[in-house]
Formats: C-alpha cells, structure tokens, sequence
C-alpha cells in the first residue's frame, strides 16, 4: 500500500462507503448498533474517504435519536482511538477486555484519558438507556421529535424517505477539530402494496443513496451487531481490490465471520470452523468464495451487473460523425446500429448486465454517451434517475463535475421511493438478487456467473467480529433460515444444476461448489434413516450391514482409509482442531435431522403451494449468568424430530439388551454391533440432550426417575411379550410348552 501513501502527499486510496443494517431496535439494540458505527467512524482509514450509512429499515425514531447521540460521542471517541491506536474500536468491546491495556502503551497521558473516556462512555451508554426505556411504550398519538413535528415514520408500513447526513463535511468536526468520516441516516419509502424485499431491498437503496451522496467505488457491508475488530481491516481488502494485475478481477473480498460471547466448547458449532477454515479457503483456489453475507468489501461495478475488465472488449464503434458534417447524419445512424449490435452482442454472452464492459465508454463525447444511455435502455436497468446513471459509468468512483450538492439530497429521496425499481433490473440482475431468504448466495452466485472472482482475506487479528445465537432453539432457527434459502434457489431459475451456462465463465468446480450449497438440505432425508436404522434393527433382531465377501471387504477397507486420509490432510492444512471437527461434526447431524428437514418442506410448500409456514418460538427459562443464553429453552416445532430419534434409539437400546437376556449368551455377540451404531447415533445427538435438559450437573431429578421408570417397565413388558416373535414360532413355543404341561 505504499505507492498509495507516500509521506507529505495526500492519500491515493480508493473511498469505501460502509453499509450498516438495522430494522428493529427493541430486538437488535442500538447499543450494539452504536458500537458497530463507532467502530467504522474510528476506522484506521484515511477519513475524507470513509463514508458510513445506516439502514433503518424499522423507520424508528429510537434509532435516529441513538444515532444522534452516537454523532455526538463520536467526537470524542474517534480521536482517542487514533491516538492511542486502540484495539477493538467498538468501545463496549474495548472496555470489556480482560487484557492488560497498558501493554505497549507508551503515553504517560493513557491512563488518566482512558479513564476519563471511560466515564464519558458511561455516561453516553446512560443516555442510550434511556431512550430505549422511553421507546417502550409509544405514545398514543406517535411519536414527536424535539422540533414538536410529528416523526414521519410514526407508521412502520406508510411513511416517506428519510435521510439525515452527520458529521463529515458538514462542519461538525471532533474536539481536537480534526474532520471526522461521513454518518449518513437513511430510512427507505414504505407505501401498502409495494414488494419492500426486507434487506435485500434495504441494501439496494443504500448502494443508490451513496451513489448520489458519495459514491465511493468500493462497499462494505456489516450487519448491525457486527463490529469492526481489526482497524486495518479496510486497507487489507485494499491490497487484493488496487493491485494492477489481480484487482481487475475481483468482485469482493470476503472476510470469515469471527463471533464474542460463545461457550468454551461452543458447543451448538456457532463458530462453523468448519466451514469457514477449510471449504471457503479451498473455495479460494477456483474462483473464489461464496458470500456470506457480511464482512465483505464489494467492487461497486460488479454490484451493477458490468462484467470484469479483463474480458474482451467488443469491437469498438467509429466516432467519426464529428468530422464530417455534411455526412453527420449517416454516420449517427450508423453509430446506433453499431451501438444496438453491441447491445445485442452483449446479452447473446449471457451478461445479463446493461452493458457490457465501461472501456467503451470512455471515448464517447456527450452525444455519443447520451444515445449509449437511450439505446441500451439504462432507465430500464438501473431506474428513472440520471444523476445514479452517470455515477454508474464512473468506474473509479466520485460524483460527476454537473453534481449539484443543492439538489443531492432530493434526487437521494427520489432513488430510494418504494416505486423506484418497479419494472427495473433491481433485484433481478443487479444489486442484491431477491427471491431468497438467503440473497448473498445468490448475489455472489451472478457476480461469478459473469466471470469475477473473489479473494477470501483471513487476516491474522479477525477483521470483524460478531454476535450469535448460542442457545439451541434459536440456533435451530437460524440454521432452519439458512437451509430454507438453499432450497428456495434450489427451485427458482437461479440454481446453479442449470443457470449460467451460456456466459461459460463459471468454472465447474465452482459450480459443483454451489450446487453443494443448495442441495445440502436434502442429506435430511437419508440422514433420518440412518439415524433410524440402528433403532430398527434392535427391535427387529436384524442387522445394518450383511456379510461381505473377501474382496468386498478390502474395497471398503480402503474407502475407509482413504477418507481418513484425506480428513487428516486436510486438518493438517487448515489448522482446524479434532473438537472442533467433532462438533461440527455432531451439529451437522443435529441440524440435519431437524431445521434442514422442515426446510425441505417448508420451501415446497412456499415454492410450489405458495404456503408460508413459520415454526413458532416460545421462551421459557434462562440463567442471569455469564452464557445464561446457553441454557435457556425455547420449545419449538423443530424439536421433534431429533427427540424422537433419542428416543427411538433409547427404547431400541434397551429392547435389544432385554431379548438378549431373555434369548441366552449366544445373541450378545451380534447385539454388540447393533448397540455400537445406535450410541454411535446417540453421540452425535449428545449436545441436543444437554438443551433439552439444561445446565450441566442440573439435570432435574424427575427427568432420571421417569427415565429409569420407564425403561424397567419397558424391559419388564418386552420379556413377557415379544411384539416381534413370528406367528410359526409362537405356535411352536406354545405346543412345547404344553407337551411339557408348563
């Protein structure tokens, strides 16, 4: 990065506008909110190229007056970052360490002003409560802002755009009179009997918004619980995005996801080391990997549809009208022929983009670029705004020389009305993809499809860190989420079994890739019946797997080995530990016999029956302790499967060793091996029952009585009566029994 900063000049790095979402601030506090911007605003970055925007998606007038006051705090938070170059920057984070601060800390004035900024931080986190207890009843009439107007979004459902634009240049600076990063408030239209397309459509309108505003050439999206943990995070993306040979390429740079507050042995698998160690980094040696969804810095030109620039240009057309007047016209009607050839050219590459590369553009005088915009129906593209069309073609980002700031902040209304991208290729093409709960997967999954690539950065001190649902109903639900988005793509036109072939620049393995990623929820199916298996077989008195042949034998012998083999290599080389592998391991099995089974279901019955179906969650008891969250229990819908295989293979377990001893010494050899695959079942379920039944060493005591019950009468009943001895035999038993007058 240093050709891009030499001292005594000013900084060549490229501007980021950063993208912060929230909808409800009574479920996602705006504390945590909060911390999230104040850690962007204090971004080890050069400030006149930081630009952050918050999404309130809720319209809430509890997150404009936190912002407010998160404006304000700022002024003293972002220098004292700077100055003592401070690790995390999300002051909640920071405060909490339980480190030694003082540790290369040099200043002889840290410790007073660490104390005095952790008072003024105290004294901010007041204010926030407060607001927040106000926010809890609304006021019968709405709420009323400080001016004495009515707040416009008093009704969640109908209220206009609004956009509010704090600090950055508009002369509020911090106490020492540096100039702080631009903080940017924006609420989107909401009218009854439009398609809103929940963050998907929120994160389209801030991409118009900043484009008006700013229009920084590169975006970094952060859900609203998700801090910036590493301060130089931004400057790493930077160094794969403004390399002169690898940059021109990359759509996005991905960072892994990194999360606080999970239990020691994480024992719900919310870290998905997994996932995010081994798959996405071996994503990294094909075309890249997928997006997740947050913590990723995108390339503004990939988000618009527009193909990377090393794919071949389209021949060039001839510009030669403005030399000869008396031959003007011909030649005009010959540039739009050629112009529409392009056109054409460009959508028989499959492109789906308005055009195809913006080096054509850039020799086109103001006629030439006005026809371009007319011919290849841009309006249609990108919507009825020519101020967002001309930052479009602006490959290097900034505002264009004809801006008008007087007039900036209408036209940033005007691109975020609810009808703005009625019969547009927002959401189709470009932005954003919809028609999935899971749209980072498919946004990503176009970009590919057009011939990007992405870079997946995995920097030393993770770049941004997070908050997850760590009891077992909510993580449940999460992963049901999940799941139920891979079908949804699964079913509509963008599944990877059979989109993007005609643009041929996606390559196969990573299109094997994302065909893993929607057709994982089917493994349910099976999934369940191998859980079951072993149940059956104990009390049937069969068993799982027949008798094999010598060559049989050594041919599985070697499958076995192989995939041994190759879990160890890889172990090896992605530095994921045998704990974490084992619970990845036994929560792939949790949540595939139960959210990934109600999301097969769930997603035919919306895809096809146009049937919503939602599994209700009830809270009932948690723990005012440190991870009280771990033990608190929530009873859903999506329990059932998983409780009833734990119990299936609990009965199956104590039937087979009840016929057993009822059958002689002869039937424990084979019962062994039964016993073996159900405890092997039972295993991996293990964390489930440790949710269900509560804290360790807590469980309650009527819980063991019914159980012990239970399976002394069951054992007692199953020697009495065999459900499973066949009529022949019964008759036989009974006439022995007779012969010998028993």
């Amino acid at each position: 990065m240093t050709r891009y900063e030499r001292e005594g000049e000013p900084s060549q790095l490229a501007a980021v506008d950063f993208f912060v979402s929230t909808v409800d601030p009574l479920k996602e506090p705006p504390l945590i909110t909060a911390n999230t911007v104040l850690s962007i605003l204090a971004v080890d970055y050069p400030v006149d190229k930081v630009s952050c925007y918050v999404s309130d998606d809720g319209a809430a007038m509890l997150s404009f007056e936190s912002l407010v006051e998160t404006a304000d705090f700022a002024r003293k938070w972002v220098p004292f970052c700077k100055k003592f170059s401070i690790e995390p920057r999300a002051p909640e984070f920071y405060f909490s360490q339980k480190i030694d601060y003082l540790k290369d800390k040099i200043q002889p004035s840290f410790v007073k002003e660490r104390r005095a900024m952790k008072r003024d931080y105290e004294e901010y986190k007041v204010r926030i409560n407060a607001l927040v207890a106000k926010a809890q009843k609304t006021p019968d009439e709405g709420w009323t802002m400080a001016d004495g107007t009515s707040w416009p979004g008093n009704n969640t459902r109908d209220h206009p755009g609004m956009i509010q634009v704090f600090l950055g240049n508009t002369g509020a600076h911090d106490i020492e009179g540096n100039e702080l990063p631009r903080l940017v408030y924006v609420s989107r239209e909401k009218r009854p009997g439009y398609q809103h397309h929940k963050k998907a459509g929120a994160e389209n309108a801030l991409v118009r918004v900043s484009a008006v505003l700013t229009n920084a050439p590169y975006i970094l999206n952060l859900d609203c619980d998700h801090y910036v943990n590493n301060s130089k995070a931004v400057r790493e993306a930077m160094c794969f995005f403004m390399d002169p040979q690898v940059g021109r390429d990359v759509c996005y740079v991905q960072f892994p996801q990194r999360f606080d507050g999970i239990d020691k042995s994480d024992r719900y698998a919310n870290r998905n080391t997994v996932f995010f160690d081994v798959n996405m980094k071996g994503l990294d040696g094909i075309q890249g990997p997928v997006y997740v969804g947050t913590g990723c810095v995108f390339n503004r030109q990939a988000l618009y549809g527009y193909g990377p620039s090393s794919l071949p240009s389209l021949p060039k057309t001839s510009s030669s009208c403005s030399w000869c007047c008396c031959c003007c016209r011909g030649k005009k009607a010959e540039k739009e022929k050629d112009i529409s050839e392009l056109y054409r050219d460009a959508k028989r590459e499959d492109l789906n983009a308005a055009i195809f590369n913006l080096r054509e553009i850039d020799s086109y005088d103001d006629h030439e670029r006005s026809l371009l915009i007319s011919q290849m129906s841009f309006e249609k593209t990108f919507g009825l705004s020519a101020v967002f069309i001309e930052s479009t073609m602006m490959e290097n980002g900034g505002l264009p020389e004809s801006a008008n700031p007087s007039t900036m902040i209408k036209e940033a209304i005007h691109v975020i009305s609810c009808g703005y991208e009625e019969k547009t290729s927002w959401g189709k093409e470009i932005g954003w993809i919809y028609g999935s709960v899971t749209e980072d997967i498919l946004t990503g999954f176009k970009m590919h499809c057009r011939g990007w690539r992405s870079i997946y950065c995995m920097p030393l001190r993770p770049a941004f860190k997070g908050s997850a649902p760590i009891n077992l109903s909510d993580r449940l639900h999460q992963v049901l989420r999940w799941a139920l988005g891979s079908v949804e793509i699964f079913l509509s036109r963008h599944c990877p079994l059979w989109y993007g072939f005609g643009g041929g620049r996606l390559k196969l393995l990573q299109r094997l890739a994302y065909i893993n990623t929607i057709v994982y929820p089917f493994t349910s199916l099976p999934l369940i019946a191998y859980c079951l298996l072993p149940a059956i077989c104990l009390l049937t008195g069969k068993f799982i797997i027949p008798t094999l042949s010598n060559l049989a034998s050594v041919l599985f012998l070697g499958l076995f080995v192989s995939i041994i083999l190759t879990l160890v290599l890889e172990l090896r080389w992605s530095g994921v530990s045998i704990e974490a592998l084992w619970r990845n391991e036994q929560f792939w099995v949790i949540g595939g016999v139960s959210a990934h089974l109600f999301a097969v279901f769930q997603g035919f019955l919306k895809m096809l029956a146009g049937l919503d179906t939602n599994f209700t969650v009830t809270t009932k008891t948690a723990d005012d302790t440190e991870f009280g969250d771990l033990y608190l229990f929530k009873w859903t819908t999506v329990l059932i499967p998983p409780t009833t295989i734990l119990v299936v293979n609990l009965v199956g377990v104590v039937a087979g060793f009840s016929d057993a001893l009822n059958s002689g010494y002869e039937t424990w050899g084979p019962l062994f091996g039964k016993v073996f695959f159900a405890f092997w079942v039972i295993l991996h379920l293990y964390p489930f029952l440790k949710g269900l039944m509560g804290r360790q060493n807590r469980t309650p005591t009527i819980v063991v009585l019914w159980s012990v019950l239970l399976a002394s009468v069951f054992s007692l009943v199953w020697v009495k009566i065999d459900p499973f001895v066949s009529k022949n035999d019964a008759s036989a038993l009974a006439q022995s029994c007779i012969s010998i007058d028993c």
